[in-house]
């Protein structure tokens, strides 16, 4: 962690890639960051956590990343420098205010990080490819590679945000984002000031008319971005000189991929064109155009979807329209699919489909050795645990004796409590609040029908209030259990309203669960230890009879944060 704050300039320092981007941000000046706990972006909210104080820097676990990115804008309209970091769920959470703000734009420089899992190693839901949203929102977006782009790129995104007055979006995957490798401090600058919002009814009410104006003034901007990234030293052509050399077929990467490239031709010893794009949108096409002017191949390699490929595949409509186009789909230019389309891409994938593009067989010392195949093969696969001593276990444990028998339907969430699933406690899951939301609309069709839902603290506060207040206000009857072990456990132990402590380490106001449900107009409130297995087991029972939602808070603290504590 010390090295962050290192004030030793041009010194290479061993760090993951999202320690890369916090230093990245104070090497820029950044003033504000908030953020909302998502793997794999969590890391930067734990490092700003520690170091905030000492840097220099306001930052703040907010209540969810919508919230986080509208704190960061008013910042930002105020002056100050502002870096939002959220995971690739939390963009959809803070798409809504996101779109109009890219046609505001801001003052000041706005960066937004989002980090996406492929593979979904620590994302449950889908494989989310946020890129798709830098054509929605006509937001720019970099993707850097490795740690020393995850620091450069962070910094050129600040100033790409100045100089446009536009948000950009840095988008990184997880094996970018908790890699580790070096990178050259540079300077971190000293920028503390207050900032002071000053009015500005023309740019930030985006009504109509004026918010046609806006459309055309922020695609205006997009065409500027379009000449930068045309001569920006983000895309980069990679040369060898191998003996087998094919200059009739190329490779385009970006992320993390590119890598993966680079790895695979010099494990093959091929001499084939290679151009990295890290600028993601809007595309250098004149440079993409170029490239791809004279082959007869190119194999684009990307996560998670095809969007590098499609966009290639219209450009090259014009400058070279016999061009077949390998990497994850078959269509009107593109060969059948050798890159497949589900799941993180990994070494030797691309190492294959290289190999493959190049029309060159692999060697046995590429592959795996046999019996190292066979070893993976009967290593024993290892399923999600909860931690030991953890209350959530007692929970399971006792809502499983209460509906023995019983016919009860279980919504799902996200959070340590995933795992209910494990113990035949959930019917099914999508995202932070949906448990509740669902279930309000199961009891509607079905009142009869009995039903309990699981949320966690940090996620009630996140996304949990609206829907139970809408299954009050609308007479449904569902019976939501508050799994509260007094942390954001799952990310990484953040601390949330409940807590008593902001993301700058000082007291707060311990917000209580229990005021929030009351206020609500929720009749039925039991709070429990979930260790007195006979009087949670009781409420249970009780509560799935009530005619009105009812509410029970299973409260004990998490068994390693009592431990940390103790």
């Amino acid at each position: 962690m010390e090295t962050v704050l290192e004030n030793n300039n041009n010194k290479k320092v061993l760090m993951l890639g999202d320690e890369a981007i916090v230093r990245g941000a104070l090497e820029a000046g950044v003033n504000f960051v908030s953020t909302y706990p998502g793997t794999p972006a969590s890391e930067i909210g734990n490092v700003f956590y520690r170091i905030a104080k000492e840097a220099g820097v306001y930052f703040e676990f907010s209540i969810n990343e919508k919230v986080a990115l509208e704190a960061g804008a008013g910042a930002c309209f105020s002056g100050l420098k502002t870096m939002v970091a959220m995971k690739s769920f939390g963009l959809n959470v803070a798409s809504d205010f996101l779109l109009p703000l890219v046609y505001s734009g801001v003052p000041n420089s706005l960066v937004l990080v989002v980090a996406d899992d492929p593979g979904c190693s620590s994302s449950a839901q889908t494989e989310q490819d946020s890129r798709a949203y830098s054509f929605l929102a006509h937001i720019p977006t970099l993707e850097p590679s490795d740690v020393q782009e995850c620091k450069d790129f962070t910094k050129l995104a600040f100033e790409i945000s100045e100089q446009f007055k536009i948000p950009v979006m840095l988008r990184v995957t997880t094996r970018v984002a908790l890699q580790s490798g070096e990178a050259v401090l540079g300077e971190i600058a000293k920028d503390a000031k207050q900032g002071k919002f000053v009015r500005n009814p023309q740019q930030y009410i985006t009504m109509p008319p004026r918010v046609l104006e806006l459309r055309a003034e922020l695609l205006a901007k997009i065409e500027e971005i379009k000449e930068f990234a045309e001569k920006s030293g983000v895309n980069k052509f990679s040369i060898f000189n191998f003996q087998f050399s094919n200059k009739k077929v190329g490779i385009i990467a970006s992320g993390v991929s590119y890598l993966y490239a680079m790895e695979a031709l010099q494990e093959l010893e091929l001499d084939i064109p290679l151009l990295k794009l890290g600028f993601f949108y809007p595309l250098p096409e004149e440079k993409i155009k170029n490239f791809i002017a004279d082959k007869e191949k190119v194999l684009i390699i990307e996560e998670t979807e095809p969007l590098l490929e499609k966009e290639i595949a219209i450009l090259a409509k014009s400058v070279n329209p016999e061009l077949k186009i390998l990497g994850k789909q078959s269509g009107e230019l593109a060969e059948p699919n050798i890159l497949p389309q589900a799941g993180e891409l990994k070494p030797e994938i691309v190492l294959s489909a290289i190999a493959e593009l190049a029309g060159k067989s692999l060697k046995i010392e590429n592959c795996l050795p046999a019996d190292e195949a066979e070893k993976l093969k009967i290593r024993p696969a290892r399923s999600p645990q909860l931690c030991p001593g953890c209350p959530h276990f007692l929970t399971f444990q006792a809502v499983k004796k209460a509906t023995e028998g019983a016919d009860v339907v279980f919504g799902g969430e996200i959070g340590c409590y995933m795992l209910a699933g494990q113990y035949g406690l959930q019917d099914y899951i999508f995202c932070m609040g949906s448990g509740l939301g669902v279930g309000h609309g199961i009891k509607q069709a079905n009142p009869e029908q009995k039903l309990i839902s699981f949320i966690g603290d940090s996620s009630f506060f996140h996304s949990g209030i609206a829907p139970l207040l809408n299954s009050v206000y609308n007479k449904s009857n569902p019976l939501l259990i508050i799994v509260d072990n007094q942390i954001t456990a799952m990310t990484g132990h953040q601390p949330n309203p409940g807590m008593g402590q902001t993301g700058m380490q000082e007291p707060s106001p311990e917000v209580k669960i229990e005021d929030i449900v009351k206020a609500l107009g929720v009749q039925h409130i039991k709070i429990v230890d979930p260790a007195n297995q006979e009087e949670l087991i009781g409420a249970v029972k009780e509560f799935l009879d009530k005619k009105e939602v009812s509410v029970i808070i299973s409260r004990r603290i998490c068994a390693l944060l009592a431990k940390r504590k103790a």
